[in-house]
């Protein structure tokens, strides 16, 4: 998960309201719903020590749902007064709504609530040209189309003595269209940023429209030898995105095994547990955390200064470090923190339960570094 879009959190000091919104189970009656949602929301909050100004910011908030309610759900975060942030989530939010208060946003559930969502181009394609949809966990829509040369298309059964010359034609005309869709598919990559392109089609149709696209791409391109009608199922791209995400994970886990064992000089490139992971958030050289969010690790109670960087397993050691406020907080919040500012990653391993023994940090925390 890229983290950038985190970086509004952390340019304003806490305490911070963290809430998260089910919007899944729409009804006839989800207005009023929402506004029940939203009055327990500000409720919680207050009981948790929440000002009044935030409150009722978040309540405001989730009441204005009613008028666009999200498939699955949406986080807020608010301080004094001022909802900072609230994306759409991709899924619903496991136990329901629930509200937080504390030093520190509660952002970990967005690992796995808005995290590995992979966009996906579906690209129905034929020797005419292709139409493209855009697919991810909040829907679908069009995103565009490319119409090919028209003539000629089909190979001529004629014994006439221009068939070489015809079917030549097909073919260069086959060829050119397939060209025309490769490079439209790259553009529309480009634009949406889309992790992953799948290609329905006839096997050959699939193959050229492959093998156009520029290099850079084709890991991102997985074929799918069949639909429903015209069209696949939503159960098709869904598994389809599933495996994207499980190969995803189990190729930054193969990286994180390889880093974790020590160089000649017995330096190693991953570390793992909340000592190890405080001290390389201090030092900026974390690239990417590998968080399973509900492992032991994850709930670990750290202590946090007001910079990023001003993080310890124990609360003495900030003194240490000539900070002289310290809170407590959730290990995988702080480490988060420390990761959005210095423009690393962070990866939820939670689609890949259960993991093999060993194959996953030991706590369920771990990180792949810049450097050794």
């Amino acid at each position: 998960m890229e983290l950038a879009f985190l970086h509004p959190l952390y340019e304003h000091p806490g305490p911070w309201a963290s809430v998260y919104v089910d919007t899944s189970r729409p009804t006839q009656d989800s207005a009023h719903e929402l506004r029940l949602t939203a009055r327990a929301m500000a409720g919680d909050l207050a009981q948790r020590g929440a000002d009044g100004a935030t409150c009722r910011a978040v309540e405001e908030a989730v009441e204005e749902l009613r008028h666009s309610p999200d498939p699955h759900g949406r986080a807020f975060f608010a301080r004094s007064g001022t909802v900072v942030l609230d994306p759409r989530l991709a899924r619903p939010p496991q136990g329901g709504s629930r509200a937080e208060w504390g030093p520190l946003p509660r952002v970990g559930p967005l690992l796995d609530l808005a995290g590995e969502d992979p966009v996906a181009i579906v690209a129905y394609v034929d020797r005419k040209g292709a139409d493209f949809e855009l697919r991810s966990a909040l829907g679908r829509r069009e995103a565009g189309t490319v119409t090919g040369r028209q003539w000629p298309l089909h190979r001529t059964s004629s014994a006439d003595w221009s068939e070489r010359h015809f079917q030549l034609k097909v073919e260069n005309t086959w060829e050119h269209n397939a060209a025309e869709i490769a490079d439209a598919l790259s553009v529309c990559q480009d634009e949406t940023r889309a992790d992953l392109m799948i290609v329905v089609g006839e096997q050959r149709e699939r193959h050229e429209v492959r093998a156009r696209l520029p290099e850079r791409l084709r890991d991102r391109v997985v074929e799918a030898t069949h639909g429903f009608g015209s069209r696949l199922l939503d159960e098709d791209v869904e598994q389809l995105r599933a495996e994207h995400v499980r190969d995803r994970i189990d190729g930054e886990l193969d990286r994180f095994r390889a880093a974790r064992a020590p160089d000649d000089a017995g330096r190693a490139g991953a570390v793992e547990g909340v000592p190890a992971l405080v001290e390389a958030a201090r030092e900026h050289r974390i690239e990417e955390l590998l968080i399973r969010p509900e492992a032991a690790d994850a709930h670990r109670e750290v202590w946090v200064g007001e910079d990023p960087d001003q993080l310890a397993a124990r609360r003495g050691e900030l003194r240490t470090l000539g900070e002289r406020h310290a809170w407590a907080t959730r290990a995988d919040d702080a480490l988060i923190r420390a990761a959005v500012t210095t423009d690393a990653a962070a990866l939820s391993l939670t689609p890949v339960a259960p993991l093999p023994a060993g194959a996953a940090p030991s706590g369920g925390l771990g990180a792949i570094l810049r450097w050794r």
